[in-house]
Formats: C-alpha cells, sequence, structure tokens
C-alpha cells in the first residue's frame, strides 16, 4: 500500500462525485482500474503516486487519462501544529502508596528515600521511573491558522488532573500534529500514565482507525508516523546512540537553548515555591523546540526560505509582545 493509502498524502485528483476521499477506497477503485469506480469516465482523470502502480499494470483496463505526480510533490503538511513540553517532580503520593509510608515522613523525606532506593537500583541515577513522575506544568506552542501563541497548563493554577484533561481537550478540539523533543520516550508515557491515574478520556487521541480511518495509517501512537513528531527520535534515525540534547541542538542552530534551569533542578525549585519559575523554564524549552521544527520544515521542503523566515519572524514578533522576563532574557540570547 502507497503513502495515498495510508492517509499519508492527500490525493491530487478527485471522484466524479466531486469528493476527495478516494483514498479510502478499495486498492483497484483507488487506481481507477477496477469496476463500480466512477473516475473510469472518459475525462475523469486518476491519479498514480509512486509505488501505487500495480506490477501487472498491463493486463488492467485503465481510463483513458492518467495524471502522473512524483511523491516529493504530494502535500504532507497538517495544520494546525502543537508543540508541547512538561516538567515533573516525584510522585509522593504514589511513593507513600507503593511503599507503605504514612504521614509520620514528610515529603521530602519520602522523596530522598525513594531518590536513594532508585540510585540503588540503577547504579548511580536518582531519577525516577516514568510512573512515579507528577506533572506540575505543560507548556505548549501552538500554530493555528495565521496566528502563534505559548501557554503553560500549570500549576497553582489548576492540580494535575485538570492539567492532563486540557491538554487531551485540546487534542480533542484541533486534532494537530504534536511536535516534542523525547515525546516518545518521555513526555507522552508520563501523560498516559497521569491519564489513567486520573481518569482522563482522550479518544481521538487514542484513535488508530478505529472511529476515523484516516487514524489507521497516520496516529498519534505509532512512533512511526508524523501526527505525534518526536523531532530527537526521528532526526537520530530512531537510534538511541545518536540522540542529542535538546539544549545543545538549539544553540548550535543557533537558538537560546535552556536559560538559568534544567529538568534536574525541577524538584528543588518546587520544594522552594518555585512554580512560577518552573513554568517560565518550560515555556522557553517549548519555544527551542518549535524553532528547531521549524529548521526541521525547512530542510525537509515543507517551508521554503521566505516561509521559514515569516514562520521565524512569527514567532520574534509575538514574543516581543509578551511583557514578561524570561522571554526578554530569551530574546536577549536569541539575538546575540
Amino acid at each position: 500500500m502507497g503513502l495515498v493509502g495510508q492517509g499519508l498524502i492527500k490525493p491530487f485528483g478527485r471522484s466524479a462525485a466531486g469528493q476527495s476521499d478516494v483514498e479510502f477506497a478499495p486498492r483497484r477503485q483507488r487506481l481507477g482500474l477496477g469496476p463500480g469506480n466512477k473516475s473510469e469516465r472518459p475525462g475523469q482523470p486518476v491519479v498514480i503516486v509512486g509505488r501505487d502502480l500495480p506490477a501487472r499494470l498491463h493486463r488492467c483496463r485503465i481510463p483513458e487519462k492518467v495524471e502522473w505526480q512524483p511523491l516529493y510533490a504530494a502535500e504532507i503538511t497538517m495544520n494546525p501544529v502543537l508543540t508541547f513540553d512538561l516538567e515533573t517532580i516525584p510522585d509522593i503520593a504514589g511513593i507513600r502508596r507503593l511503599h507503605g509510608i504514612g504521614p509520620e515522613s514528610d515529603d521530602r523525606e519520602v522523596a530522598d528515600m525513594a531518590m536513594l532506593m532508585r540510585r540503588q537500583q540503577t547504579g548511580g541515577s536518582d531519577f525516577m521511573p516514568l510512573h512515579l513522575q507528577r506533572i506540575v506544568t505543560i507548556s505548549c506552542a501552538l500554530r493555528e491558522g495565521d496566528r502563534f501563541r505559548i501557554f503553560s497548563l500549570s500549576e497553582p493554577d489548576m492540580d494535575e488532573a485538570e492539567i492532563v484533561r486540557r491538554f487531551f481537550d485540546g487534542i480533542e478540539k484541533y486534532t494537530p500534529q504534536i511536535v516534542s523533543w523525547n515525546g516518545g520516550g518521555f513526555d507522552l508515557p508520563v501523560l498516559h500514565y497521569r491519564a489513567m491515574l486520573h481518569g482522563v478520556a482522550a479518544p481521538r487521541y487514542w484513535d488508530q482507525g478505529e472511529d476515523d480511518r484516516d487514524f489507521k495509517w497516520n496516529n498519534y501512537i505509532s512512533r512511526y508516523h508524523n501526527r505525534h513528531l518526536d523531532l530527537m527520535d526521528l532526526l537520530a534515525l530512531y537510534q538511541p546512540r545518536a540522540y542529542v540534547g535538546l539544549d545543545d541542538f538549539a544553540k548550535l542552530l543557533g537558538f537560546p537553548g535552556k536559560l538559568g534551569m534544567d529538568g534536574g533542578k525541577v524538584w528543588d525549585a518546587y520544594q522552594a515555591g518555585q512554580a512560577t519559575d518552573i513554568r517560565d523554564y518550560c515555556e522557553t524549552d517549548v519555544a527551542n523546540t518549535y524553532l528547531v521544527f521549524l529548521r526541521f520544515q525547512l530542510m525537509r521542503g515543507a517551508l521554503t526560505r521566505e516561509q521559514y523566515e515569516r514562520e521565524i519572524a512569527l514567532v520574534r514578533d509575538t514574543l516581543t509582545g509578551i511583557d514578561a522576563p524570561h522571554w526578554q532574557q530569551f530574546l536577549g540570547a536569541w539575538s546575540a
């Protein structure tokens, strides 16, 4: 099955009825080679794209008019685009539940105990397993229509259940392409576990073709589909030894990179009551990810140089219009 049949590219032709859903027809009808396909009528074009051409085409009756299009000419971009990042802390309540720890120990003592156990298990790392990561912030960069905006779903404005629910509500509303840096290795698995913990429904996100047949061939779950684009994973060709950190790569491309904090400092900042600083850090991370995504779109030919420069200008103008210290610092580092 070729890319048209998989729903990864849009068909160039339309059926005689003017509908554009011909990619979901049976294979022979989709190519205009079988009975019952109205596009076999004389003068109705049928598009044959790349490898969809049957090996035994010479034995098939074909329409009088056939239009050929190369694969690279297909329109494969999706809009809107939602770039996201999240920040987490140890799930103290979950650790208490799993280890039977009562209220006699405070949260810091529970976290210290869990991290000590984790270092013993891993031989040095105290990074908690993903099912024991509690989300405190999800930051998003949304490019929709002619607008670009950055916002956060974050404590203390809402609790974790509300943060997770509103994130998946956004997917229900917009059905965006979602873009991440290591989202397949961290962010999305954490979201899965926390959504289950809080009973959050996300039918659009989990659809793999049961409700929308287009999602059978391009959904949020498959590692090799583009509805979720994990830039780190794709650029490394899915080889862990080729992974690179966002901070280094963003700076290499001329973008600001991380400013003032990293993921290893989030728990200490949270204990110090610095939820706003965590949110600001997460927002700058998502801005870096979106800028790297734009450069990727330029590299793959989805944006021309002129379009890329316009998108970069839109990000700059948007951030310039936000009166917040972290964006002033971000823009200053970018200009440098």
